[in-house]
């Protein structure tokens, strides 16, 4: 193997990009400036030492907070659950939620070993227990992983006084919040409903 191998079978394992555009990729990347490879190197070398996740929400962020936790025009009565940071960013793209956010890290996945426990559950009980939250919208994608998590997150708050809702249909089955459209999205948020 040499060079150009390493680096398409290293672009291979981003999500997503298969061996094709691995090649494209790389040989872009050859075809360009020098400058385009140390940009992105620089970059890539700073990932994990920049960003880190923000100490309220859990989405991520360069300070102890986020933008959107620090911001004190959000309304935060209303909670957002979401899968994955990503899932932040395309819901604020969206510009149709106005609320904080909570990022459980990922779903209940029992065949994947992923239980309850590894989520970040016992940071949203707190944040509902503290006061001031009046709704939970639960964001978890439109999957059996999802709606199992969203389930069992409903169960948990069952009791506690806050409004649980989900995000409207207009979002396919299988799908993921990241790959949707943003009329698609704003329109979920707009018909959600109880439980």
């Amino acid at each position: 193997m040499n060079a150009l191998d390493d680096l398409i079978e290293s672009f291979s394992r981003l999500p997503g990009v298969g061996k094709k555009s691995a090649s494209r990729i790389a040989h872009f990347l050859l075809r360009n400036d020098r400058s385009l490879c140390e940009r992105l190197s620089r970059d890539l070398s700073v990932l994990h030492d920049r960003i880190r996740p923000c100490s309220v929400c859990g989405s991520y962020s360069e300070e102890e907070l986020c933008p959107v936790c620090a911001d004190p025009g959000r309304d935060r009565t209303l909670l957002c659950v979401v899968e994955q940071p990503q899932d932040v960013q395309t819901i604020e793209a969206v510009r149709e939620y106005h609320g904080l956010f909570h990022v459980l890290g990922g779903v209940i996945a029992p065949l994947e070993g992923i239980g309850p426990d590894q989520l970040r559950l016992s940071g949203l009980l707190a944040r509902v227990n503290e006061g001031g939250v009046a709704e939970v919208i639960l964001a978890t994608n439109p999957t059996v992983e999802g709606d199992t998590t969203a389930l069992y997150i409903q169960r948990i708050l069952k009791g506690l006084p806050v409004k649980v809702t989900r995000l409207a249909s207009g979002l396919p089955v299988g799908g993921d919040l990241e790959y949707a459209d943003r009329l698609t999205l704003a329109r979920s948020f707009r018909g959600r409903t109880g439980f």
